[in-house]
């Protein structure tokens, strides 16, 4: 269900002063009698530079379908909006209603009030990107949205910075899990950089990386059969990928024939297959035809 009432912002030609210094950012909170609420992952970005590279790495243009989730106090909205990227904003914490009318001013960025995991990413136009600090307890949830989101063109997120070697991590590499397949099976991972815990305003607990994920959608999604299989067969890590897919429910002597004819050991563990060959494995099972 698409969210609610989308508020325009009232112009206010008075208010293009930068918002990412520490005093700015601390005299906004504080003016609004607002704190950081830590269960909703408000950590507010306060350096110019990381602003400026992510917008730039997600692509921030004139006339760009843009998704922002979480602005905060519109620190990086302004700057994704100030490219002329056609801003759409979902923001859950009603206490920022008059900070974003604030600090928006000017804009024409559209802020849609209500939880992220409510809304219809499937509405969204073609050739979308999002481009967002994400909140981190919900970063997993929401990139599988946009995955299976089929107008969204790429993600440009802010991350902790484990989830972004989980995104990008290889078959063979320690941080190599479903996240990562996830990933790989909708496009591509580009690790565009790291940013310290100093950047951010309260200074969150762990160091954060940008991310970018390009989604192939010229390729069939893959099947829903398919990922629960694959999901399965990561689902315990250091455990063989025999026995990982016997606890799913399959037959220890069909499992023994699909990974034979896929050219896999009986012991290997699933962290360590390719795609093509973790494919060959269901389709060998009859998971997928």
């Amino acid at each position: 269900m698409t969210l609610p009432n989308p508020t325009p912002i009232t112009p206010d030609p008075g208010s293009a002063a930068p918002l990412y210094s520490p005093a700015r950012v601390k005299e906004l909170l504080t003016r609004h009698g607002l704190r950081p609420t830590k269960s909703l992952g408000q950590n507010f970005l306060i350096d110019g530079n990381i602003l400026r590279a992510i917008a730039e790495a997600g692509g921030a243009a004139p006339g760009v379908p843009v998704l922002e989730v979480g602005p905060g106090l519109g620190v990086l909205t302004r700057e994704i909006a100030s490219r002329g990227a056609q801003v759409t904003a979902l923001e859950k914490d009603e206490r920022l209603r008059p900070v974003l009318a604030e600090t928006l001013a000017g804009t024409d960025v559209q802020v849609i009030w209500g939880d992220a995991l409510d809304f219809d990413y499937a509405s969204l136009p073609d050739g979308t990107r999002v481009i967002a600090n994400l909140p981190y307890y919900i970063t997993g949830v929401l990139l599988s949205r946009f995955m299976h989101a089929p107008g969204i063109l790429s993600a440009t997120v802010l991350v902790q910075k484990e989830v972004g070697q989980r995104l990008a991590a290889q078959p063979g590499e320690d941080a190599y899990g479903f996240l990562s397949a996830l990933a790989a099976l909708h496009g591509r991972v580009k690790h565009v950089r790291d940013v310290p815990k100093g950047a951010f305003l309260p200074a969150p607990d762990v160091t954060s990386s940008v991310i970018r994920l390009d989604f192939d959608r010229s390729r069939p999604a893959p099947e829903a059969a398919y990922l629960k299989f694959v999901e399965a067969a990561l689902h315990h890590r250091r455990k063989t990928m025999r026995n990982n897919l016997r606890m799913a429910g399959h037959a220890g002597e069909a499992i023994d024939a699909a990974l034979h004819a896929a050219g896999l050991r009986p012991d290997v563990r699933a962290e360590d297959v390719p795609l093509d060959q973790m494919r060959h494995v269901a389709l060998e099972l009859g998971v997928v035809r």
